[in-house]
Parts: structure tokens; C-alpha cells; sequence
């Protein structure tokens, strides 16, 4: 009998019971939607700051700008912080 063949029922329990936590966290994942992939529509400035991000990941080659290389390419968009 080969060593596959020798499941323990505790075993089969324990993977049972991980199939059903990954099936959870992917149906969870399905109800958090991302707004970015939502088809709606954009305001022209929207739109700006969305081109002038992806311009950025693809000249930097970074898919996941860090806070500080957003609010870079933000000051690149001429914003500016105006104080009271």
C-alpha cells in the first residue's frame, strides 16, 4: 500500500478544513472591489492623475510606487499645498 493510500482521517479533516478557509478568503476577496476596475466615469483630472501614474511605474519600472513617489508625481502635476 503505497504511503497515499494510508491517509489518516485526521489528515483528511485538516485538509478538508484548509480547502474550505481558502474557498472563505477568496469569496471574501471577491466582495472587496477594487474602484479602479469599476466601469464608471472619470473626471478629466481623475483620469491625469491615473495617466501620470502608470507614465511613472512604467519609466521608474516600479509597479508599487511608495507615498512619498506618488506625492512626487502629484508636485509633478503642478499641486501644490495651500495653507489657511
Amino acid at each position: 500500500m503505497s504511503i497515499a493510500a494510508m491517509k489518516s482521517p485526521r489528515s483528511s479533516r485538516r485538509a478538508s478544513a484548509r480547502a474550505g478557509a481558502a474557498k472563505s478568503v477568496a469569496s471574501e476577496r471577491r466582495r472587496m472591489i477594487d474602484p479602479t476596475t469599476c466601469e464608471r466615469d472619470y473626471a478629466a483630472d481623475e483620469i491625469e492623475f491615473m495617466q501620470a501614474i502608470e507614465r511613472y511605474k512604467r519609466t521608474s519600472g516600479r509597479m508599487f510606487p511608495t507615498c512619498s513617489e506618488v506625492l512626487e508625481v502629484v508636485r509633478s502635476l503642478g499641486y501644490v499645498r495651500v495653507t489657511a
